[in-house]
């Protein structure tokens, strides 16, 4: 950051409202069920052709039809939803049950400090859900 930006406050005073990021779907109703259904995201803002869910505090993870939206789905998914849970493998267990084809192994990184394991949504967007080890 430059001298001059670091003199200058932002407009909202360092306060946001809302955070944000958006996938592309090619089967936006398949993704809005597997956001509902499997992890239990709620829908807070409804744009028709884009989804919004809650996932906690201000952190929201938002769903959009490629055909309307600013970019395309691509096969490629170089970006990864990370979510942070009390109990790691309850949640694995929990996914487990309901058989996602996709579940990786519990594993745990000293180094990371974390407890995790990764799974992907319909269309292969990376779901990493992790707990802080104790």
């Amino acid at each position: 950051m430059s001298e001059d930006a670091a003199d200058h406050q932002r407009p909202d005073g360092g306060r946001l409202e809302l955070a944000i990021t958006f996938f592309y779907y090619r089967d936006l109703p398949k993704a809005m069920r597997f956001y509902e259904d499997v992890m239990g995201f709620t829908l807070a803002i409804d744009q028709g052709w884009s989804k919004i869910y809650h996932m906690t505090g201000q952190s929201h993870v938002g769903l959009v039809d490629e055909s309307r939206g600013m970019h395309r789905s691509h096969d490629v998914k170089p970006v990864q939803l990370c979510i942070r849970v009390p109990d790691v493998d309850a949640w694995h267990a929990y996914l487990a049950g309901l058989g996602i084809e996709s579940l990786g192994k519990v594993s745990s990184s000293e180094q990371l400090g974390i407890r995790a394991f990764v799974l992907e949504d319909p269309e292969g967007y990376q779901i990493e859900v992790q707990s802080a080890l104790k």
